[in-house]
């Protein structure tokens, strides 16, 4: 490692060694929730941060750089909170098209909620001037969803539900289709709520079914199974 990569990782690596208590660092996190969701990335300061959360100056330093690093904190906080038990119900024993179906509801349920937009909004203002922060935003939730879902399709078509040629492209498609004008009218602030659960059901039920005339097998629109669970082992 030379000099110069060795001089800007130690403050960092100091940073984390002194900032080790978790409820200071909580505290800390809840009052720039609170900054960013009065004033917004922009207008928000550290001293605005520090003043919520009701610590010294040098103490909010000892735990973060910037208010950059304190905002990919939180949503990598709320990410967990939120996405945790998104991608489960593909790992379901279920028809591949229910399946599909509870992940679509799932989606726009989690994707289109109050602080997920929010969030959005905040990173596409920001991006053009801090790239890698939308950058990291992007590959630390949308991308590693992505591969969940690449993932997923692959074993459906090695079950012979579908045939896909291009794994990335349909991923990118199916959650498009499920969520189809829906995403954008939210972030924009067409829509000021999310859609009710008739609406959000119908647009995922025509999705699905649009996805699988154009990939399922006729055993996938049939109703294949998307997984299979262990077959247990019979007795000695």
């Amino acid at each position: 490692m030379d000099t110069e990569t060795r001089s800007e990782l130690e403050p960092r690596r100091s940073r984390r060694a002194a900032g080790g208590d978790p409820v200071k660092r909580q505290q800390i996190i809840e009052g720039a929730r609170r900054v960013f969701i009065d004033m917004g990335f922009d207008a928000a300061s550290m001293n605005d941060i520090t003043r919520a959360a009701g610590v010294s100056k040098g103490t909010i330093y000892v735990y973060f750089e910037n208010k950059e690093e304190l905002f990919e904190a939180l949503i990598e906080e709320e990410r967990c909170k939120i996405f945790n038990d998104l991608y489960d119900v593909l790992t379901s024993d279920e028809d591949l098209r229910v399946v599909l179906g509870r992940f679509g509801s799932r989606l726009i349920d989690k994707i289109l909620s109050d602080k997920v937009i929010m969030a959005q909004r905040i990173v596409v203002g920001v991006a053009d001037r801090i790239p890698e922060l939308g950058a990291r935003f992007y590959e630390r939730g949308p991308l590693r969803g992505h591969e969940k879902v690449v993932e997923f399709l692959k074993l459906a078509a090695g079950r012979g539900l579908l045939a896909i040629d291009d794994f990335e492209l349909a991923a990118y498609q199916l959650t498009e289709l499920m969520m189809a004008g829906l995403f954008r009218q939210r972030l924009f602030g067409y829509r000021t709520e999310a859609p009710g659960a008739a609406e959000a059901g119908h647009v995922v039920e025509a999705g699905v079914d649009l996805f699988l005339r154009a990939y399922g097998t006729e055993a996938g629109r049939r109703g294949g199974k998307a997984a299979a669970r262990p077959r247990a082992r019979a007795p000695l």
